[in-house]
């Protein structure tokens, strides 16, 4: 965050990591770190979601160059669905609450349907990103019916729980930190009472909006992309390429989970899902007249250029993942816990030290196949309330991949905004700080009880 360097950071971390474990032999730690980057490749999501990012950026492009998103604009303004910072808000949050499928694609449909409505309105895309980030995970992590809740089912049938889907349901009211999230979310849209980061941003994005030319530059690539000259814009060119991934998100569940959703591998779904959207989107556009194959060949070339740099840092991220695991990061962390505190104080312990895992590896699901293990015995021997417990996991996980700026649900928050990452990261923090904080007293308060 100081030094604002992300690529230099990761990497150093990275060398850093595997030179610890090369007995600080920096040579063998620099070609293990290589390596590592290389190993990255080998894990098939790691490939998907890396893929699935570089083809958003192709599909952001092509929306916007048909004319798409500018539609959708002119759309929403004429039916006065959204005509203040308060309605844009409320629409990204109920955008964010109804696609619960899957975080990645919940971020992406968000921040792509919603960040121009943001430009006209002179929001941040700080703000965006936080809401984009606030919406995705916790609304996916208190759903059954989805690649989470098959996860986290299967995480607790493992402990030889009788009834793991009933134990995960009624662990969602205990759930509060992604309850708090949300609600704090819909506070912020409201009240528009900004605090920390968040208020330099929005005064900085008013700043910018009103000199268009200095607040393109100042984005990515993607927010300065020209419609097509001599086009017509219609929202449907961007809803139903938009529309046709999140459909297929499902779908693509049900595919790979051999006619089971529940058993579906998220990561070969999404990019299932925006292969199909892509495809369908050059296919609508060249039967339009909009662009020959020439131009979509051209705009597919831009489009995975300009989210190049996103896809550096997730294989940077996924890297500095593995590196803690094979540290033995979490599990460390975790048997610093023990076994002989207060029933009282488990949940809340259970939640910082997750969410301390969380952090640290950038990753919620590898935070719950570590800790739901340990909570779960722990709890039973203490004779304590197991869906307190569990929720206090999941809470913790969920905290600490908000926080975390590796983890690739804050990555993708990033790029589907267009926002600068460590601006979101720092902007958000003091919202995530403020729930994960009345969260701790809560676990506190209802193991008493």
């Amino acid at each position: 965050m100081w030094t604002r360097q992300v690529y230099l950071s990761l990497f150093l971390g990275l060398l850093v990591g595997y030179t610890i474990l090369a007995g600080w032999n920096p040579l063998v730690g620099f070609g293990d770190a290589l390596d590592a980057l290389l190993r990255v490749f080998q894990s098939e999501s790691n490939s998907a979601v890396i893929i699935f990012s570089v083809l958003m950026g192709v599909l952001i492009n092509f929306t916007q160059s048909s004319g798409g998103v500018q539609g959708f604009v002119q759309w929403l303004e004429k039916r006065g669905f959204v005509n203040s910072k308060r309605s844009a808000g409320l629409m990204a949050w109920a955008i964010g609450m109804v696609i619960f499928v899957e975080t990645n694609i919940t971020c992406l449909v968000t921040g792509t349907v919603c960040r121009p409505v943001f430009d006209k309105h002179k929001i941040s895309r700080e703000k965006l990103a936080y809401i984009v980030d606030s919406t995705s995970s916790p609304v996916c992590i208190m759903i059954p019916l989805n690649a989470w809740g098959a996860f986290i089912v299967g995480l607790l049938a493992e402990q030889g729980i009788e009834a793991p889907v009933k134990l995960f349901v009624q662990s969602i009211p205990f759930n509060f930190y992604a309850i708090l999230s949300l609600i704090l979310v819909v506070a912020v849209i409201i009240t528009q009472r900004d605090i920390g980061p968040m208020k330099e941003a929005e005064s900085r994005a008013i700043d910018l909006i009103d000199d268009e030319d200095k607040f393109r530059s100042s984005s990515s690539e993607l927010g300065n992309i020209e419609v097509v000259k001599g086009v017509t814009p219609r929202a449907m060119n961007m809803i139903i390429p938009i529309a046709t991934m999140v459909l297929m998100m499902p779908v693509g569940l049900y595919v790979t989970g051999g006619g089971d959703i529940l058993n579906g591998s998220g990561s070969k779904s999404v990019l299932l899902a925006v292969i199909t959207a892509v495809f369908l989107a050059a296919v609508l556009y060249r039967v339009q007249g909009i662009m020959k194959l020439p131009e979509l060949s051209s705009k597919f070339i831009e489009g995975s250029r300009a989210l190049m740099p996103m896809a550096i840092i997730m294989m940077l991220a996924f890297a500095i993942g593995n590196l803690t695991n094979e540290m033995g990061t979490g599990n460390y962390v975790a048997k610093v816990v023990g076994s002989s505190v207060s029933y009282i104080l488990i949940p809340p312990i259970l939640f910082l030290v997750s969410s301390a895992i969380s952090f640290s590896t950038g990753t919620s699901w590898g935070t719950f196949a570590i800790m739901i293990p340990i909570a779960v015995p722990l709890v039973i021997q203490t004779g304590g309330a197991l869906p307190l417990a569990i929720a206090a996991v999941l809470g913790g996980g969920v905290f600490g991949d908000h926080c975390s700026p590796i983890s690739d649900t804050t990555i993708i928050s990033s790029l589907a905004s267009m926002s600068d990452h460590i601006e979101h990261v720092k902007t958000q923090l003091p919202y995530a700080l403020l729930a994960g904080a009345a969260t701790t007293l809560l676990l506190t308060i209802s193991a008493a009880f």
